[in-house]
């Protein structure tokens, strides 16, 4: 059962159906898909670009993850370069992997919400 998107709704399970996008979260995981606020925040430094809107970071604890533009941050054009530090939110089912979601800037510290 999955709320947000309706999938327990009687008629809408029909023959042919397959859940896609919100559905196949809620699918997958046994609940809603991941919010922002799931997140692992984290801040390390851009070390180089992969291929495919890709990057490579080294985090202030050591690990080196894969990340990729947050929405906002590819809609409103904002560019990442090697040795810019960033703010990375990483995922709690494979914490290799993650969304950069603020680029800091010179000489500022993480950002509380």
């Amino acid at each position: 059962m999955c709320s947000a998107t309706g999938a327990d709704r009687v008629g809408f399970r029909r023959a042919g159906w397959r859940p896609r996008g919100r559905a196949l979260a809620c699918a997958r995981f046994g609940g809603a898909p991941l919010a922002r606020d799931d997140l692992i925040q984290a801040t390390g430094a851009v070390e180089k670009i992969l291929g495919g809107g890709r990057y490579q970071i080294s985090l202030d604890s050591g690990q080196t993850v894969t990340a990729q533009l947050s929405g906002r941050m590819r809609r409103f054009r904002i560019r990442v370069i090697p040795g810019d530090r960033v703010q990375v939110g990483l995922s709690p089912y494979d914490p290799s992997h993650g969304f950069i979601t603020f680029r800091l800037r010179e000489g500022e510290g993480p950002v509380e919400e």
